[in-house]
């Protein structure tokens, strides 16, 4: 098993191992004492998984009640988020007890973001069942939902106390879910760990080392900035675009594939701008290739802009894009808004 610390300000465990979910209730236990717990999921993992953690909390001493929702993006709103503030209404919880995420991105982000505002703020736990969200939503306490049009909108920064990352559930994953995960890998790689890109193929060689290489260059950056001010932005290399793409999409394309579209329209904005050498969007277009990602962006520039002007990282007339020097190196460049248009033409050129 390999187990990596993440230095925030309240510091926790991430836990990288086959098995993790069958124990995990005996892994909770060592961190916080048995309590009252809500394991909070998605229909599909549900039928997975569901079961086998409630009854590991069950055995390890904790009065646990399970809440599930209805899975995808679609679900990630403020609707969902009030039944499942009512169901810890329901559940008598206190700031004692915990929450528990079980499943993917979508789960962690809505199970987080519950968790840090019920009673302002009860502890909770990420059990990731996919790639995505062990290598990247799970690490780092950023959770949301969505508001119309606007992903991630509505959110707070909240540090789970735990994190049990089951490298045996990736077995169930489709290979486009895989993919999926990969592109946030690629990200950490270009961003800082270009000797990590040979992980990054399919098929996946080790899904341990691979884990924990990711989470171990997130860490880096969650560590030094915590609340997304400086180092931390260097994480939304290829978000502002793909942010854009998904909503774009009606979230039918995934988000990992829209990061991967993204990080090709970043780095040919680098190359335009002299920031870095024709190789890298070329080196990056290999490696997305090699995890049968897409590269092609299928929305026009003026499509794109609208979405991107309402980007978070947008600052009054800047927005901060992460643009790549050379691989393992980005550099944060803020640009003003007006040249957006231009910028984006420049990115879609192929």
């Amino acid at each position: 098993m390999r187990t990596l610390t993440i230095r925030t300000q309240r510091p926790y465990n991430a836990l990288i191992a086959p098995g993790l979910l069958d124990r995990a209730g005996q892994e909770i236990a060592r961190v916080l004492s048995p309590c009252r717990a809500v394991l909070v999921t998605d229909d599909t993992v549900d039928a997975l998984y569901g079961d086998k953690v409630l009854e590991s909390l069950h055995r390890a001493g904790f009065d646990a009640a399970k809440f599930t929702f209805p899975h995808g993006e679609e679900s990630k709103n403020m609707q969902t988020y009030q039944q499942l503030l009512d169901f810890l209404c329901a559940c008598d919880l206190t700031r004692k007890d915990i929450l528990i995420a079980l499943g993917g991105g979508v789960t962690g982000d809505l199970c987080g973001f519950a968790a840090a505002t019920y009673l302002r703020g009860v502890r909770y736990a990420q059990l990731p069942t996919t790639l995505l969200a062990m290598v990247d939503s799970s690490v780092g306490g950023k959770t949301a939902v969505d508001l119309p049009g606007r992903k991630n909108a509505c959110g707070a920064f909240w540090q789970p106390s735990l994190v049990l990352c089951d490298t045996a559930a990736l077995d169930t994953l489709p290979e486009r879910e895989i993919s999926n995960g990969l592109a946030e890998c690629i990200k950490h790689a270009v961003i800082a760990d270009a000797e990590m890109l040979p992980l990054t193929r399919l098929p996946v060689a080790d899904y341990v080392e691979l884990a924990a290489r990711n989470i171990a260059v997130k860490e880096r950056f969650v560590s030094q900035d915590e609340r997304d001010t400086t180092q931390r932005q260097f994480l939304n290399f290829g978000h502002t675009a793909g942010h854009a793409i998904e909503a774009l999409s009606g979230y039918q394309l995934r988000h990992g594939e829209c990061v991967a579209i993204g990080m090709v329209l970043a780095a040919r904005i680098a190359q335009g701008l002299g920031v870095c050498a024709r190789d890298v969007p070329a080196a990056i277009i290999q490696s997305l290739n090699a995890a049968r990602l897409p590269i092609h962006c299928p929305y026009g520039p003026d499509a794109l802009c609208d979405f991107v002007m309402h980007d978070k990282k947008r600052r009054g007339d800047e927005i901060t894009w992460v643009l790549p020097e050379r691989l393992g190196q980005c550099r944060l460049v803020p640009l003003p808004v007006d040249r957006l248009p231009a910028l984006l033409r420049m990115g879609l050129t192929a």
